[in-house]
């Protein structure tokens, strides 16, 4: 019988994480671009959406095992929740491709999704940086998230204004794009968290 547990390698869980957000963000825009099999693909990313939830609840399960923590145990916990936000946040814009039946996707929806994909990558690369305690590229990385959020913020109204000036004869469609449009902003806003966590890390370790 072991005096102390063996430690757990948070950071191995969250590499994997944020590897799941990258894939759901990668069939997102393979649905944007080839607008076929929706129900299929969102499926996919639904069941990508749910092992994230493993992973999420998995981290939150070994906090409470845990004594001692390799950063703070409120930074684990903000990180896994923002993820989580991220992953949650396209699953719904996917879900909602398929609940209203679209019939075919739009060159912003498409721009969007790509965006996010970078998104994923970089976080993904400043999570690696985390693990491997290289505080300076990870600021790096933080900085081209928040680069990459004010993009996704003219990204979104540009196509809100497109929106309505090509489907104002159809409220109903412009309705529909508008929540999926939202959705794709709202998970860049939540990329936006994650590098705030990952950046306040940098502050007290660094």
């Amino acid at each position: 019988m072991r005096l102390f547990p063996k430690e757990i390698d948070f950071f191995e869980i969250f590499d994997t994480a944020s590897v799941n957000l990258t894939k759901a963000a990668s069939i997102l825009v393979a649905l944007m671009e080839n607008f076929t099999d929706i129900d299929r693909k969102a499926k996919e990313i639904y069941e990508v959406e749910q092992e994230g939830d493993i992973l999420t609840h998995d981290i939150m399960k070994k906090l409470n095992k845990t004594f001692i923590t390799p950063i703070d145990r409120e930074d684990l916990h903000a990180l896994a929740s923002s993820l989580d936000d991220v992953l949650d946040l396209i699953w719904g814009a996917a879900d909602r491709m398929s609940v209203f039946k679209l019939k075919e996707s739009t060159p912003e929806a498409t721009v969007m999704a790509k965006n996010l994909l970078m998104t994923a990558e970089v976080i993904h690369k400043a999570i690696h940086m985390l693990k491997e305690k290289n505080y300076s590229h990870m600021q790096e990385y933080c900085i081209e998230i928040n680069r990459l959020e004010n993009r996704m913020d003219r990204d979104f109204r540009d196509a809100l204004a497109k929106l309505f000036d090509d489907y104002k004869n159809d409220p109903v469609l412009i309705i529909k794009w508008k929540e999926i449009y939202e959705h794709l902003e709202d998970a860049s806003d939540k990329c936006e968290d994650v590098a705030n966590v990952l950046e306040a890390i940098v502050l007290k370790h660094a």
